[in-house]
């Protein structure tokens, strides 16, 4: 599969998530588009931070750490502020828009 973005292709697996990162914010808007999200200023941060998290760590964190993070960056944001940005999961769907590969696993960390 794959998705195309200014005239580029690019790699996706069968559930839409790049095989190779891409920080260019055109992704973005043509991923949160085909999710059905429209983007606020909320959802960069969040984008942000999963991109500063891959780059520094490999992998994006879990629910629990990407919670806890943006937590510091945004103050009195909840769990249910996440789901609100990234309703099939702010993790997952998270890392999706952001231009990340599929995140693995139940851990993290």
């Amino acid at each position: 599969m794959s998705l195309v973005v200014n005239g580029i292709e690019l790699e996706t697996d069968n559930e839409g998530y790049l095989l190779e990162p891409d920080y260019g914010d055109e992704v973005v808007r043509v991923i949160a588009a085909a999710e059905g999200i429209t983007l606020t200023d909320a959802h960069w941060k969040v984008v942000n931070y999963l991109r500063d998290e891959y780059r520094e760590h490999g992998h994006t964190p879990n629910f629990r750490n990407l919670l806890k993070g943006v937590a510091a960056l945004m103050p009195g944001t909840d769990s249910k502020a996440l789901y609100d940005l990234f309703p099939t999961g702010p993790a997952k769907q998270g890392a999706k828009v952001a231009g990340l590969p599929q995140p693995l696993g139940k851990g993290g960390y």
